[in-house]
């Protein structure tokens, strides 16, 4: 019987041939080859069909009974796939790795500038509000919105509500009350004032603290002559200019004038006033503000009260200059500052008769000066050689000197026309003294924390004050600022209302800066987290903060090394925290809006 024919055998097998036994040999080597390759072929098979099990036979060349054609088509379909599993690894690496890396860069950048955006979106918003809210009000109005205010006459360039003496005087106001404050009898001018002919913008701060533009106030160079010897030697008048000379070493001003204040209190220079628990100053009469001009440098503040006058001279020119100044006269009634206010009060040829009204002015003086603050006053009343050749002068002054005893005042000293007093700092002063010697001590009801322009009383005031502290016991300025919890407790607060009162205002101080920069600093290239441009590129010196609550908005300007003022106002009809501003070493004021 014959063998059938095998794959890969191209011969026939010839019977009876001598080649019988080697061809047998080779047909079992053929057979076990053969075999094995078959294998090694279906397992091949097997594999590709696992990982491709679709219809991929023919795309890596595998026959119809399923074994490979050629060997070589498996080995190159494992190197394939190998190669592609390598690339999926190193892309899905890559990917992880950049995710990673994108994460951390967006969690460091939401922290610096998305608060900037959110902070900036919240300004659009609000600047929105306020434009939606305007224009409701005007289409709330109709017809009345068209309606174009005039303005006001040339005559009422200087108008000052509430003061008008000749309406005053044809109401029967005088002997000095027609200078005081009265509100209500004259109709409200609905008006707008126009500025001064030729007005100019005021110089940069501190160079127009010391240099005004004539054109900017009602002065004229009659008036800057006829005006007092101390006060011609601390101005100098030019054609378009009026030039304060108050830190000139040439010239015998305020500078040796306050140093000389400083000696008579026992310091060694006005320097000392901190030292020496002085931080705010109440300058009476003022004059052009030269006096607070020098001391604002030495880190006091000094607020201006003078008289009205029409011309609006002593006022105007030193508001002019960007120091505190308001019309302020206790001829009849009391100053709107709470009891126990300032820590030095000033009066250089200030135009007041200490001695008149039985000395009720004095009484006014005690009420708004701290224990152990000063009282400074420089008159040719007090020049002890003017007084000894004027029996009149001398008696004048003997009654200021007794009844400054009588108020428990200490004189500490007293050279040419200047005397300095000291306020006690001892309750128990008052009752040591001899009976009918002297005011009286005020009862709860006349004692008013506060007064809004109440009659002067003839009582002493501030004894039964919680706020009784001398100024020696208080914390110098600037801690003076940030008040410790048991003082906030006499004014009813605790820390944590302060502390986030302060938090807001720091806050909105510096979010206000930096929409202010590019106008307050236009001379001078800021770019914004700079810092501000040294003097004279700084155009704010002041602010009026309507409404000061804490006078938080006072402290944060500080806080950020500022280098202006701030009058704080206390509205009357809310909480009257203006002692508490007043005790932080800031000035301000109770005014009825």
């Amino acid at each position: 019987m014959s063998r059938p024919l095998h794959r890969g055998i191209s011969g026939i097998r010839i019977s009876g041939s001598s080649h019988d036994s080697w061809d047998s040999q080779m047909k079992d080597r053929t057979d076990k080859e053969e075999s094995e390759k078959s294998h090694s072929s279906y397992n091949s098979y097997l594999s590709l069909r696992l990982l491709f099990p679709d219809n991929s036979s023919s795309k890596y060349g595998i026959s119809e009974n399923g074994f490979a054609s050629e060997s070589f088509g498996s080995v190159n379909s494992r190197s394939r796939h190998k190669l592609t599993m390598f690339f999926l690894n190193i892309c899905l690496v890559l990917i992880v790795i950049l995710a990673l890396t994108g994460s951390f860069w967006w969690t460091i950048s939401i922290s610096t500038s998305s608060r900037v955006n959110i902070l900036r979106g919240y300004r659009r918003l609000q600047e929105q509000l306020v434009s939606d809210l305007w224009d409701i009000g005007e289409l709330s109005l109709g017809p009345a919105r068209l309606k174009e205010l005039e303005f006001c006459s040339q005559e009422s360039e200087n108008h000052v509500p509430c003061f008008n003496v000749s309406e005053n005087l044809a109401l029967g106001y005088s002997d000095g009350n027609e200078f005081d404050r009265h509100c209500g009898q004259g109709l409200r001018q609905n008006c707008l004032l126009l500025p001064p002919v030729n007005y100019r913008i005021p110089l940069r701060w501190p160079t127009g603290r010391d240099v005004i533009w004539v054109a900017n106030v009602k002065i004229t160079a009659q008036e800057v002559l006829s005006s007092g010897s101390f006060t011609k030697r601390m101005m100098m008048l030019e054609e378009e200019q009026i030039s304060f000379r108050s830190a000139s070493l040439m010239f015998d001003g305020v500078e040796d004038y306050s140093h000389q204040i400083a000696e008579m209190i026992g310091l060694r220079n006005e320097s000392n006033f901190i030292q020496a628990g002085v931080r705010t100053i109440l300058d009476i009469g003022c004059g052009y503000g030269s006096f607070g001009a020098h001391l604002f440098s030495k880190q006091l503040i000094t607020m201006c009260i003078a008289n009205y006058e029409a011309s609006g001279s002593q006022v105007q020119l030193t508001l002019e200059r960007g120091l505190p100044a308001m019309i302020g006269s206790f001829t009849s009634k009391q100053l709107p500052y709470p009891s126990l206010s300032f820590d030095m009060l000033h009066c250089a040829r200030c135009g007041i008769d200490w001695d008149q009204k039985d000395g009720i002015f004095l009484i006014e003086v005690d009420r708004v000066l701290r224990p152990g603050g000063y009282f400074v006053w420089t008159s040719p009343l007090t020049n002890a050689q003017g007084y000894r050749r004027n029996k009149e002068n001398q008696k004048r002054w003997d009654f200021v000197r007794n009844f400054a005893e009588n108020l428990c005042w200490d004189m500490l000293s007293q050279q040419d026309e200047t005397v300095v007093w000291k306020k006690t700092s001892k309750k128990n002063c008052y009752a040591s003294r001899k009976p009918g010697s002297g005011p009286s001590i005020c009862s709860k009801g006349h004692d008013v924390e506060s007064p809004y322009y109440r009659p002067l009383e003839a009582c002493i005031g501030g004894t039964q004050n919680r706020r009784w502290i001398p100024i020696e016991q208080r914390t110098t300025w600037p801690s003076r600022a940030h008040l410790n919890s048991s003082e906030l407790a006499i004014y009813g607060l605790h820390s944590e209302d302060v502390a986030e009162d302060t938090a807001n205002w720091n806050l909105a101080v510096r979010n206000y800066w930096s929409l202010l920069s590019p106008l307050i600093f236009s001379d001078h290239p800021k770019r914004p987290g700079d810092e501000d441009p040294s003097p004279p590129y700084n155009m704010l010196r002041n602010v009026l903060d309507m409404n000061a609550h804490f006078g938080g908005f006072n402290s944060a300007l500080l806080e950020a090394s500022k280098s202006l003022w701030v009058m704080n106002v206390v509205p009357t009809s809310g909480p009257n925290y203006l002692p508490l501003i007043l005790d932080r070493g800031f000035v301000g004021v109770l005014h009825d809006w």
